[in-house]
């Protein structure tokens, strides 16, 4: 059977009893992973500790878990824990974040982004595996920091979220696996080789790390309805300055330039005007199930191996997602 993950959003209008159907109906109709976003509301790991509580072989996954929010022993601590929870089901999505989200909302510095996710990663892998790590880093540095007895017994698979070229090559290098976020599909084979010549430079095998990835995806009949849905959310992103870089640096200035002209808050009409359908066309995909597939197997077909889709909202969230989990389950 193909492989299919999914992505939830982590809405605050549905309650943990939401999100423990999604994950048993996911499980129950053969998706592999379910990936639990963070940004505002409520973390991520207590969302998936509620899945994992009701489901038995689904795989768990922070996507992603930023990492300027916890010190690298806490983040260890928490995977181990979710580990245990989740029988062995966990994987450790990981982010730089953004400036504004980090220094705003954390009140941390956004300093060494890069440096601070190579450490990170080192202490956090030594620590899941058992050791004592003591680290002298360019960013980081802990001395004989341990999670004694509670470390887990599997390995713990770690996934860098990356967007622009350093990061992407950075995955290759030191990541289990790669989570692709809005990447258009005139640039993911780009994509996935900045991955691969990564993982070549460090002189590691490139089929070590799994490419994994979002597709956002509009599951309806309705294409009007799902093109607006599509077009809103494209618009929220471009609102945050890190991704208005990205997507300017994959093709699409004009609609940014646009955006900045637009720019007021984030669900200005103005500002999803300005996206235009070829680009909902290279970053999403709309229509009815079959155009869905389509889609997703084109996708994989360019190498990215481990989909996973991120159902968009047309009409209620949660029936958005029961519909798309239904219509949408992995074929053979």
């Amino acid at each position: 059977m193909a492989f299919l993950g999914l992505r939830l959003g982590n809405e605050p209008e549905m309650g943990p009893p939401d999100i423990q159907s999604l994950g048993i109906l996911a499980e129950e109709h053969g998706y592999g992973e379910v990936w639990m976003t963070e940004g505002v509301g409520r973390d991520s790991l207590t969302q998936l500790t509620a899945i994992a509580a009701v489901t038995n072989r689904i795989g768990l996954g922070t996507g992603i878990l930023p990492m300027f929010s916890r010190t690298p022993l806490v983040t260890a601590m928490s995977s181990a824990g979710l580990a245990a929870v989740s029988d062995g089901r966990f994987i450790l999505g990981l982010g730089v974040g953004n400036r504004p989200a980090t220094e705003d909302g954390h009140g941390v510095a956004f300093s060494q982004p890069m440096e601070h996710l190579s450490d990170l990663i080192h202490i956090v892998r030594g620590l899941l595996q058992g050791e004592e790590v003591s680290h002298d880093g360019k960013a980081i540095t802990v001395s004989k920091a341990s999670l004694g007895h509670a470390a887990p017994t599997g390995k713990v698979p770690i996934y860098i979220a990356a967007l622009g070229p350093r990061m992407l090559r950075l995955a290759g290098a030191i990541g289990d696996g790669v989570l692709l976020s809005w990447t258009a599909t005139s640039y993911l084979e780009q994509a996935i080789q900045l991955v691969r010549g990564g993982a070549v430079k460090a002189g590691r095998d490139p089929s070590e790390v799994e490419i994994s990835g979002y597709l956002r995806v509009a599951m309806t009949d309705d294409l009007d309805a799902g093109r607006a849905s599509l077009q809103r959310e494209i618009a929220r992103y471009a609102g945050g300055s890190h991704y208005r870089s990205y997507f300017r640096n994959t093709g699409f200035d004009a609609e940014m330039a646009g955006t900045q002209t637009a720019r007021g808050h984030s669900d200005n009409p103005a500002m999803a005007a300005v996206i235009s359908k070829n680009m909902q066309s290279e970053l999403g995909v709309v229509g009815p199930a079959e155009v869905c597939w389509t889609r997703i197997e084109k996708l994989r077909g360019m190498g990215l191996t481990k989909l996973v889709i991120a159902p968009l909202t047309v009409g209620e969230i949660k029936s958005s997602y029961e519909r798309t989990i239904k219509a949408l389950a992995p074929q053979g």
